[in-house]
Order: structure tokens, then C-alpha cells, then sequence
């Protein structure tokens, strides 16, 4: 957001200068369903973001326009606000969660503008709640650490959206750092920054174009599928309280006791905990081929165990490892449709997005979206002549 074009835009539905700051969204590069299960992901903040323009208020209404949907909406902070399943219920429910943490707020007016694509599965979501946050906490001088603010977020989700996430989202958003991917326990809340160069590699995210609608029952089914497991598991390992307590040795040779979903679900967890663990070594030690081929037995494993894939992912999947130049391909996300990451030699880049594209639409009828990010800075004001 360049800023005088910012204020231009803000001042024609508010008075005063405004401050900026922005969230981006993210991509998991590997580590998919674990985040339930108290175990270990691997996501990159991205250089798609949304941003949030705020000035306060004398009174205590927050006033919020958002500039992609060109809709408004009013709030008191005076009542007990309930979502209204509307995008300003994540704005509303971060103004929420810092009403009960002790901030007392004196009203705003907020400008929403975001690059995040919508429904894509790249956090559009978390990156609105956590620019959200950081603004209407400047309206009372607020400050918050990275991490409490990433839960504060996740809470608003949680509580007051009724979306039942992890923490991931939220983390990254606020801790995402440039030519890093975050290595995240999301148990202990510990984390390390892993370097991904964007001189040897580009991520490439292919939007498959499809969400199947049985895609938030079979989450939940997920869930309990793997917190069942963990109950059967207790007999052999009393000790354990989620999958991730398990090696993948341990978990072969208690398996046999598990009904055969259940043991193919807890499979993909414990397999794909110690995938994240190998990547980030093969990224430290700059093997790309390694962490490519870790990427392919991720999305084998969500394919075949977990059974989170579709045909559209499958396809884009194998189309894309067809291409030379790509070292890795994988769904991201829920499953069920969405987003393909893959992991591409940066010489290459121009002739996979060209390629995927044509070959998907031969395939499917379908035209996917592409994007591509380097690996971006986490949540921030953006400071007049600051490069973001």
C-alpha cells in the first residue's frame, strides 16, 4: 500500500490520518493435519497480505470499510457484540478478545484492503485477524508480544468466529520472516527460522480451483479419528497424550491393535511429524532434492492414509512433478480442494507456471490460479518509506 494513496483512499470515508499495518497470509510447506495433534509444522509467510488503515474514534463505535467487498459496517464496543457470519465478525472478534484481555477501547475507523486471495486456503483469515489486532491496539498505545498476539487471534477464531483452528495460521502471520520458513512445535510453542533461499527455489502455489463441500465434517472427522487412536494407543504407551509423543518406530509396532482407519490416520500423523523434522534438516544442510521428496511422500500419505485429497489435487499433483525443473509437489491445506505447493528450481520458474497451466486445463477444463511469493516479513506497521 503506497501511503498517500492509502490516506487518499481512507479520507473518503474517514476523517484524520491514519496509521497502516499489515498481516500476511501463508502457505504450509509440509507438516498437514499435525497441527491438532500437537505436533510440528513447517509454514513460509507470504508477500500476499492484508492491510488495515486506523484512526480512533472520541466515542467507542469502530467503524470498518472494506475496500475489496465495498461494504461498511458499524459496531458499539459499549455492547456485547455476537458474529453475525460476515467478514467483519474477525475484526470484531479481535476487538472482542482485547476488550477481555484489559485493553479498553476507544472506537476506530478502519479501511480493510487485502491481497490474500479468498478461499484459496492461505489464511486470509489470520492475516486479517492479526492486522485487525495491531491496529486497534495502536488506538490505545498497546503492545502485545509476537506470540501473545498470535494467540489473542487464534482465541478471536476460536471463540467468537466459532472455527475451531490451530495455532499455525496466527504464527506465522505474526513471525514470518524474509527468505525463512518457520519451524513450529505447535505443543510448546518453541520455534526455529530455517533459510529458504529464493535464489535456488521458488515456492508456486496452484489454486486447483474446486472446494468440496465435505471438506469441514471430514475435518472434524479427522480429529476425532486421530484423538481415538490416541485413547487405543494409551494401553501400549500410558504415557502419551497425543500422536506426536510417537516415533514412527513406536507407532509400527503398536499399529496392529488399531482398527484399520484409525491406524492409517494416526499413520499419516506420526509419519508426517518426523517428515517436518527431516525437512528442516535437509533445508540447513541445503538439500532441496531431499526436501522435495519429502514434499511427494506428504501429499502420498494425505492421498492414501489420511484420505484428504481429491481427483483435482491428485491431478495438479502429478502433472506438476511431470515438469522439469520441480522438486517437490504437494496439497496444502484442509484438503478437499484448494492449493497445491511445489517447490521449483528457480531457472525453472517461467516454464512450470506456463506448463501446469495448459496441462491442467487439458486435463480438468478448469483454469488454475497461480501464485507465487518469496518467502515474506510477519506482521508490522508499514512505515512511509519502509520497504515491506
Amino acid at each position: 500500500m503506497e501511503m498517500k494513496s492509502v490516506i487518499k483512499r481512507f479520507n473518503r470515508y474517514f476523517p484524520g490520518t491514519p496509521r497502516v499495518f499489515m498481516a500476511p497470509g501463508r502457505v504450509n510447506l509440509i507438516g498437514e493435519h499435525t497441527d491438532y495433534n500437537e505436533g510440528f509444522v513447517l509454514p513460509m509467510a507470504l508477500e500476499y497480505r492484508a492491510e488495515v488503515a486506523v484512526s480512533p474514534r472520541a466515542d467507542r463505535r469502530v467503524r470498518v470499510r472494506s475496500q475489496n467487498l465495498d461494504e461498511s459496517i458499524t459496531f458499539s464496543l459499549n455492547e456485547n457484540e455476537r458474529k453475525r457470519n460476515h467478514w467483519s465478525d474477525y475484526t470484531a472478534g479481535v476487538a472482542r478478545m482485547l476488550e477481555l484481555s484489559g485493553f479498553r477501547l476507544p472506537g476506530a475507523d478502519l479501511l480493510i484492503e487485502s491481497m490474500v486471495p479468498v478461499g484459496a486456503g492461505l489464511s486470509s483469515s489470520a492475516a486479517l485477524e492479526v492486522a485487525s489486532a495491531l491496529a486497534l491496539l495502536s488506538t490505545v498505545g498497546g503492545e502485545l508480544s509476537l506470540t501473545d498476539l498470535a494467540l489473542l487471534a487464534q482465541r478471536a477464531e476460536n471463540e467468537f468466529v466459532g472455527m475451531n483452528c490451530g495455532i499455525m495460521d496466527q504464527f506465522i502471520s505474526v513471525h514470518g520472516e524474509r527468505d525463512h520458513a518457520l519451524f513450529l512445535d505447535c505443543r510448546s510453542l518453541e520455534y526455529q527460522q530455517v533459510p529458504l533461499r529464493s535464489d535456488q527455489v521458488s515456492v508456486i502455489i496452484c489454486n486447483t480451483r474446486v472446494k468440496h463441500k465435505l471438506g469441514v465434517s471430514e475435518y472434524n472427522t479427522r480429529r476425532k479419528e486421530c484423538e481415538e487412536g490416541v485413547d487405543l494407543l494409551k494401553s501400549y504407551y500410558p504415557d502419551i497424550t497425543a500422536l506426536r509423543d510417537l516415533s514412527p518406530e513406536e507407532f509400527a509396532q503398536s499399529e496392529g491393535m488399531l482398527p484399520e482407519v484409525i491406524g492409517r490416520r494416526c499413520r499419516h500423523v506420526v509419519t508426517e511429524d518426523q517428515r517436518v523434522l527431516e525437512s528442516v534438516r535437509a533445508l540447513r544442510e541445503d538439500d532441496l532434492a531431499r526436501f522435495g521428496d519429502l514434499m511427494n511422500r506428504s501429499h502420498e500419505s494425505l492421498r492414501d492414509d489420511y484420505e484428504v485429497s481429491c481427483r483435482e489435487l491428485d491431478i495438479m499433483v502429478d502433472l506438476a512433478r511431470k515438469i522439469p525443473g520441480c522438486l517437490g509437489a504437494r496439497m496444502t491445506g484442509g484438503g478437499f480442494g484448494g492449493c497445491t505447493v511445489n517447490l521449483v528450481e528457480a531457472a525453472s520458474v517461467d516454464a512450470f507456471q506456463s506448463a501446469i497451466r495448459s496441462a491442467y486445463r487439458e486435463e480438468t477444463g478448469l483454469t488454475a490460479e497461480i501464485y507465487l511469493s518469496a518467502p515474506a516479513r510477519g506482521a508490522h506497521e508499514v512505515i512511509p518509506g519502509l520497504k515491506l
